[in-house]
């Protein structure tokens, strides 16, 4: 079992920054990929980026890309989501997940609660 605990986000005005953290509890941690989402209101929840258990490969939604970095450090059971240049278009709620290496959120197996990232104009 892993139990997923996001913090980090909040209130940032366009082109701001925002790092969240993703920490997790269970001995097995490090064998897992972890991915990041969101879901904005009225929108199906998507894919933002992903980091391989050793943390060796990474992948990023376009948008994602150039502004968004994930890094991990197993040793401290944390991910995090580094958010540059953030546009009000990122304003959702974040969910990091456990599981398997992919974009797909059905691959993962435990998810937090999120956090809420909102961007102002």
């Amino acid at each position: 079992q892993v139990q997923l605990v996001e913090s980090g986000g909040g209130l940032v005005q366009a082109g701001g920054s925002l790092r969240l953290s993703c920490a997790a509890s269970g001995r097995t941690f490090s064998r897992y990929a972890i991915g990041w989402f969101r879901q904005a209101p009225g929108k199906e929840r998507e894919f933002v980026a992903s980091s391989s258990w050793t943390g060796d490969n990474t992948y990023y939604t376009d948008s994602a890309k150039g502004r968004f970095t994930i890094s991990r450090d197993n040793a401290k059971n944390t991910v995090y989501l580094q958010m540059n240049s953030l546009k009000p278009e990122d304003t959702a709620v974040y969910y990091c997940a456990a599981g398997a290496y992919s974009v797909y959120a059905s691959s993962y197996d435990y998810w937090g609660q999120g956090t809420q990232v909102t961007v102002s104009s």
